[in-house]
């Protein structure tokens, strides 16, 4: 007796279920386990993690750490790690991109300067990725001793970035400057903007809560070298904000640093670095780059800090 339809396709979808339960449920891990037992591909599998010299876990080879103190402020002794936007730094739990453009160059300035950093949190306040990657340059510049300037900021670590308000041509360019205001640069907390006259009219600073877009926004590059002595990783954050590597030209700006602090020569910091440079993938895929965590644990071996 021929069964019915519906009861022969439920059947159908009964023996399918099975069958894929044993092969995609079953069969297929186990194979992907058996896999990572491979030499060479176990260490990987278990998360490529680093022990210290005391043989405790103290992170891995795929995510960086923040190399600073409570504040937030750079330990001497250790090599640094670029910017992360990840949750409140490197937490791998909240990965996360900037997803800030090149055309991000206008603040949202705060109603209170002395609580600037709340209002950020608020989200009252805001800073332009232009002047986070100024103010992220100085202070680089201030901490290894040399110039943070950069193309488009200003001395004080913010955008180089004006509002010039007049009449307009057809392309929408100002013709005839009435009025022109620094935009990044809040009245009580700059003496004076970084520039004095744009086209004969006089700059000024800018007040909180003005509205300057009815201006042509304007950047002024400066006269910052075009290749700034603080390269570009120092500044800018990984798309996931747990990259662990820099670029060795940033970890050779650190050496001086580290190898003061730690009490050594630069070469021995150098050699160090260069052990643990890795060339571009396949030789010719991505940038050569510099694992911070396994460099600092290296340096901790070798040269403690005795601080």
């Amino acid at each position: 007796m021929r069964l019915p339809i519906w009861i022969r396709q439920h059947l159908a979808a009964v023996r399918a279920l099975l069958v894929l339960t044993v092969v995609l449920g079953v069969i297929y891990p186990l194979a992907v386990w058996g896999v990572t037992l491979i030499p060479g591909l176990h260490d990987r599998a278990e998360g490529s993690l680093i022990k210290g010299a005391d043989g405790k876990v103290v992170g891995s080879r795929l995510i960086g750490q923040a190399f600073t103190d409570k504040d937030g402020n750079p330990l001497k002794q250790y090599v640094q790690s670029r910017p992360s936007n990840a949750g409140t730094g490197y937490d791998p739990t909240s990965t996360a991109a900037g997803n800030l453009g090149p055309e991000d160059i206008v603040d949202t300035l705060p109603k209170n300067p002395a609580k600037k950093a709340a209002e950020i949190t608020a989200k009252t306040a805001r800073d332009s990725l232009l002047t986070q990657v100024c103010s992220r340059s100085n202070a680089v510049g201030a901490l290894e001793g040399v110039s943070g300037a950069r193309p488009f900021c200003t001395p004080g670590g913010v955008g180089a970035v004006l509002s010039v308000i007049g009449p307009r041509d057809r392309a929408g360019h100002v013709t005839r400057p009435t009025r022109v205001v620094s935009v990044n640069e809040q009245c009580g907390v700059v003496a004076k903007p970084f520039l004095a006259t744009y086209r004969g009219v006089a700059v000024e600073c800018a007040k909180a809560g003005e509205d300057y877009s009815a201006g042509e926004i304007v950047p002024i590059r400066g006269t910052a070298p075009a290749v700034p002595r603080v390269p570009a990783d120092a500044v800018t954050a990984s798309g996931s904000g747990l990259d662990p590597h820099i670029s060795p030209a940033y970890a050779r700006l650190q050496a001086p640093r580290v190898a003061r602090a730690r009490g050594v020569a630069v070469a021995q910091v150098l050699a160090v670095m260069k052990d643990n440079e890795a060339g571009r993938t396949l030789g010719f895929i991505g940038e050569p780059r510099v694992n911070v965590v396994q460099l600092n644990l290296e340096l901790d071996k070798k040269y403690p800090f005795h601080g």
